[in-house]
């Protein structure tokens, strides 16, 4: 593209010899698989629980609009342009003279706190599969919060599950892209959908399943204006929040399946089919969540623990709820572990291009270092209990925090600054590289929405997030 060749360093823009996906549907698929996660399974049920049900559905799919679908494109945008991940992408981009290269450092720590978390957090789901499928939640005498606290509190267990899946997710990355991500990835996405699919068919035929789905599917405003729990600029936060969570934007982590994307189709066309794949999935999460819950009379409102105190509780009560329940939390550690592969991708291609290395070197530095990142929050709730921000919480919430409020947002805000001024990428390159191939455009006219409104938009929800934080440390909340 001449346009780019304007503005790129002494850097090559050439994908010749670089790794890719075998097909469209690999790249699709793993970039959907990076996408969800547990903002879909986790977090999208319990937040749309607190908040209102389906009318917060349609705010969070409003938002994935304006909000998450222009980041996204520009992601890949960026990637696909330059063949390269953040470690070299700005670099090949820039004008001469231009420091936006810097963002690589700002993208990698991001993904290396956004891992140091969800390892743990997807070992707490593997566990869950195995006690689960092993009948530790059979008995109603079973006390399920001594059991979660118990689980979380023994750093030793917490170490061996994150230990498991680190391990799981850099020995697939060390198999390349097509004979590891590609191919793992795909089956566990395959398998996530039809497992998940069976999931909603039995949750919504149990007795008592219609008040749930009315819950979930039926939008009611007065929910979102007369709320008891929330105001509604709270709501509103939420729902703009999740939309970040929800399609992984922001440091990166998209951005590298860009740098293995054809050029056949529009990136618009990719987009759109990769956030209703996440969509798609958020929607089934609650389609299996809300209908059980109100069928055996358990409150769809109970935050974060609805998946580690509530629902365990619920398959207690139900018939086969041994079997439900595995093949749930199997779908929860699909859903986690795609992620992981997905991220880890992107940081080994960050030390490959960054640093001139192999695949395997990059694994055996990467490794060891993201063990120990993880091990702050592997032992946040038992010898690091006592390391809590007021206001925030523990270990876990403070990287959450940083993370989801604060990397995912500001480099949102990089990524669309780049596209958008003629000081970064600029506009025109950004539009002909997007609408290069077949498919769904980026509509030119959206060019006033990109370059003002999505940027006001995100400043909001990078304001709105510290607004309460501030508010209680100096006791105004």
């Amino acid at each position: 593209m001449a346009s780019q060749n304007d503005t790129k360093t002494e850097n090559s823009v050439d994908g010749a010899g670089r790794e890719g996906f075998s097909s469209r549907l690999g790249f699709l698929l793993i970039s959907a698989g990076c996408a969800i996660g547990l903002g879909n399974i986790w977090r999208f049920p319990y937040i749309t629980g607190e908040y209102g049900g389906a009318a917060f559905v349609l705010l969070v799919i409003l938002f994935l609009v304006l909000l998450g679908l222009p980041v996204l494109v520009m992601e890949f945008a960026v990637g696909r342009a330059s063949y390269r991940s953040t470690a070299r992408s700005f670099d090949a981009l820039e004008p001469r003279g231009s420091k936006w290269h810097r963002f690589k450092w700002f993208s990698i720590v991001g993904n290396y706190m956004l891992m140091a978390f969800y390892t743990s957090v997807c070992g707490w789901m593997v566990a869950y599969l195995f006690k689960m499928g092993a009948g530790t939640f059979n008995s109603e005498s079973v006390d399920i919060p001594a059991v979660f606290d118990s689980m979380i509190g023994d750093p030793l267990e917490m170490t061996g599950w994150m230990l498991l899946v680190t391990l799981l997710g850099f020995g697939i990355c060390a198999l390349g892209v097509q004979k590891g991500v590609e191919r793992i990835t795909k089956v566990m996405m395959a398998a996530l959908f039809v497992l998940m699919a069976i999931l909603c068919v039995h949750s919504c035929l149990l007795d008592g399943a219609q008040e749930g789905l009315a819950f979930y599917l039926l939008p009611n405003f007065d929910n979102l204006f007369n709320n008891p729990d929330a105001s509604l600029g709270e709501i509103v936060y939420a729902a703009m929040s999740q939309a970040f969570f929800m399609l992984s934007i922001g440091i990166g982590s998209m951005s590298i399946f860009g740098s293995y994307m054809a050029r056949d189709h529009k990136i618009t066309s990719e987009a759109v089919q990769i956030a209703g794949m996440d969509t798609i999935v958020a929607i089934m999460a609650g389609l299996i969540i809300f209908p059980a819950c109100f069928a055996f009379g358990v409150s769809p409102t109970s935050g974060p623990n609805l998946v580690f105190l509530t629902l365990p509780a619920v398959f207690q009560q139900m018939p086969l709820g041994q079997l439900w329940g595995t093949i749930f939390f199997l779908c929860m550690a699909f859903a986690a572990l795609s992620t992981v592969i997905a991220v880890f991708e992107n940081i080994l291609r960050f030390s490959m291009d960054q640093w001139n290395i192999t695949r395997k070197r990059a694994v055996a530095c990467n490794a060891p270092l993201l063990v120990l990142a993880s091990m702050p929050c592997v032992l946040g709730f038992s010898v690091l209990s006592g390391v809590t921000i007021p206001g925030i919480g523990d270990i876990q919430s403070i990287e959450d925090f940083l993370v989801s409020n604060n990397f995912l947002v500001l480099g949102a805000l990089v990524f669309v600054f780049f596209c958008t001024r003629k000081r970064g990428w600029g506009w025109e390159n950004f539009i002909e590289e997007a609408n290069e191939g077949k498919g769904l455009a980026y509509p030119k006219f959206l060019y006033g929405w990109t370059r003002y409104g999505v940027p006001a938009l995100i400043l909001v929800v990078f304001v709105a997030g510290w607004v309460p934080k501030i508010a209680f440390w100096f006791g105004l909340g």
